[in-house]
């Protein structure tokens, strides 16, 4: 048992914070939001668990309540799969709980109750010390594996700095690393330290708590946004017929010849809204329309200087769809590392 105040209460208003959040998001934000709730389950599990540590690291051994101490282990069963599916909602802006969800947590919460009521802490503490314990850690761990997998596409984004990450999407990674820290404390409190896993959520809850206290952040994470700015992930596989169907289209009818094509008409030619195909071409191909549509007039004029060469440069530019001579030999020279003359002189 731990006797320093300080310590204690650090800790302690970490947990009773978490407490207060928790309940915050579950019953009293106005935010009716699915991804609101399911971090508000995220919050009260994790208090849970950090309270049952501090519980036990503070209270004589002989006057502390089992009940709390096995409710405390339980919670922790659901850390995991609370975090994967906040993830995932907010990512994909569900505007409800599918049905698989709701069941997976009631399996997982009916497995710890059974468990519970079977083989009570108090009655069976080794068969929880050496094989229940480790199970819940387990699927802990499978869980902020899977909520890592699911946010792979964003936290490689803020690496390769490839597009600039927004405030929601940053809160997410903040959160996902807060938790594989707590993770990894209690890891390794099992073997060296106990108390570093209550530090660590104590640490991490007050950094997240400074990011939370901004009205700015809170109105972008926290609230709805309208569906034109709503971020969702269109799925690879319509994705994959979308893109095939765009190419096909763009191809057979050379639309890119057209000095003045828009998106919208685009859009309209596949069946999507302009704002959906924009979506497409910046999340599976990492480019603007314009960059997408210049791509195909650079193959064009790659053709033209190779089999017209009666034709003058200007005449190439404005036949493969360059609205202005400028306009061409800035982008040819840049994605073919050549100027249109340069790379024609390859086949006098």
């Amino acid at each position: 048992m731990f006797d320093n105040p300080v310590l204690f209460f650090v800790c302690g208003l970490g947990v009773f914070n978490g407490f207060l959040v928790a309940l915050y998001f579950l019953f009293f934000n106005r935010e009716r939001r699915v991804q609101n709730f399911i971090f508000g389950l995220l919050v009260l599990f994790l208090s849970m668990r950090i309270g049952k540590s501090l519980y036990v690291i503070f209270t004589p051994k002989e006057e502390r309540n089992i009940t709390l101490i096995q409710i405390g282990l339980s919670a922790c069963f659901l850390i995991g799969v609370s975090l994967y599916y906040y993830i995932k909602s907010s990512l994909e802006n569900k505007k409800e709980i599918p049905v698989k969800w709701k069941l997976n947590f009631a399996f997982m919460t009916t497995i710890m109750v059974v468990l519970g009521l079977v083989f009570p802490y108090e009655n069976s503490r080794g068969l929880w010390n050496s094989y229940i314990v480790y199970i819940i850690y387990f699927v802990w761990g499978i869980y902020i594996l899977a909520a890592g997998y699911v946010l792979r596409n964003t936290i490689q984004k803020l690496i390769a700095k490839s597009k600039e990450c927004t405030t929601s999407e940053i809160w997410l990674i903040w959160v996902y690393a807060a938790n594989l820290l707590i993770f990894i404390a209690y890891l390794i409190g099992m073997f060296y330290l106990y108390l570093v896993g209550t530090i660590t959520f104590s640490i991490v809850f007050y950094v997240l708590l400074i990011f939370f206290m901004s009205k700015k952040n809170r109105e972008v994470i926290f609230k709805e946004l309208p569906e034109k700015y709503a971020s969702k992930k269109i799925i690879d596989t319509e994705a994959e017929l979308l893109l095939k169907k765009l190419n096909e289209l763009i191809s057979s009818k050379a639309m890119y010849k057209n000095t003045s094509i828009k998106i919208s008409h685009v859009a309209k030619e596949i069946g999507i809204t302009p704002h959906k195909l924009s979506q497409l071409l910046n999340d599976n191909l990492g480019k603007s329309f314009a960059a997408f549509m210049n791509e195909y007039r650079i193959e064009e004029a790659k053709k033209l200087l190779q089999e017209r060469k009666e034709l003058t440069l200007e005449a190439i530019g404005f036949e493969a769809g360059f609205s202005s001579k400028s306009n061409f030999y800035a982008t040819f020279k840049k994605v073919v590392g050549q100027t249109p003359s340069q790379f024609q002189q390859q086949f006098l």
